[in-house]
């Protein structure tokens, strides 16, 4: 089993620890860390004689799995690009956010949610499961395809109310309150989820490793690719869906009160607002599921049962 999974199973059991441990994860300073730093602290973690069945307790080892978590993929052991590394998640997600929620024209909406889906179906790309296609180029190819198709999709369903609405005209209150505010938080979160699944579904359809709690791996199982796909896109329709849904009703109430407010004042808070549940949701968002997922013995495939006789066994959920 990878360091990584060791870690995030020792020190990530519960939701708060998960919280916690995203919260240091998903520090924009690991960015800055070089190629020669991040593999010098997988060196030290693989030198380590501590178990990561204990909570690690010497700060060295314990920044080093940090920053191994931020960079480190761990099916293949290989560092992540750096634009889809999990602490550049925020920083580049958030302008698209943001653009993608301004009143904007029919057209520029379809090209800020095609920017954005865009982006996010390449770090799902990168950061899902990787045991399937370490094995078979075909399986990637395939995510490729199929997160081109889940984008183009995505983006047009989402700039299609405000189509409809230009094109018939429709200017009357209800059609603006449905539109610029009821439909935008459930379809933005419906199409994130959707573009999970999408790029991710060969991982249901052949399977993800599964292993023992000492790290064996005991076979391929679809059942446990099917749960970590779901618990993943789960995730990620929740993280969107909040960004979108709770801006969006605070400043409902906010441009109700009579109390006047010029048109900067209204749009600086609603960047604050978007960029405020955004920072607090991803975190909580990444550590609803455990990263590395646990699935119970009877739930697997009949030739996994007859190989171990361990109750619970766990694979990477992915990002």
């Amino acid at each position: 089993m990878d360091a990584n999974l060791r870690f995030w199973r020792a020190e990530g059991a519960s939701f708060w620890q998960r919280l916690l441990l995203w919260a240091d994860v998903l520090d924009p300073l690991h960015l800055l860390k070089s190629a020669d730093e991040i593999k010098q602290a997988r060196l030290l973690l693989e030198n380590s004689e501590k178990t990561q069945s204990e909570p690690t307790q010497n700060q060295q080892t314990k920044e080093a799995f940090l920053l191994s978590l931020a960079c480190v993929h761990p099916d293949t052991g290989k560092i992540i690009p750096f634009l889809f590394r999990p602490p550049a998640f925020l920083p580049v997600t958030l302008p698209l956010v943001i653009s993608s929620s301004l009143q904007l024209q029919a057209k520029q909406i379809f090209l800020c949610q095609f920017a954005f889906h865009a982006y996010t179906t390449g770090f799902t790309l990168l950061n899902g499961n990787g045991t399937a296609k370490d094995k078979e180029n075909s399986i990637e190819q395939k995510q490729i395809f199929l997160g081109l198709g889940a984008v183009s999709y995505a983006a047009l369903l989402g700039a299609f109310p405000f189509i409809f609405m230009d094109r018939y005209k429709l200017k009357s209150p209800i059609t603006q309150l449905i539109v610029k505010r009821l439909l935008p938080a459930p379809l933005f979160g419906l199409m994130s989820a959707f573009t999970v699944l999408a790029v991710r579904s060969p991982e249901f359809e052949n399977g993800i490793e599964v292993m023992d709690r000492n790290g064996k791996v005991l076979g391929v199982s679809q059942k446990a690719g099917e749960k970590a796909v779901k618990e993943t896109a789960l995730s990620r329709g929740i993280l969107f869906g909040t960004t979108f849904f709770l801006p969006a009703v605070l400043m409902y109430f906010v441009e109700r009160r009579k109390t006047a407010r010029t048109p900067r004042a209204l749009a600086s808070m609603n960047l604050l607002l978007i960029t405020t549940v955004l920072a607090g949701m991803l975190p909580a968002s990444l550590g609803i599921f455990p990263q590395c997922g646990e699935i119970k013995r009877e739930d697997l495939e009949a030739d996994i049962l007859s190989s171990t006789e361990e109750t619970v066994l766990f694979y990477n959920k992915g990002i």
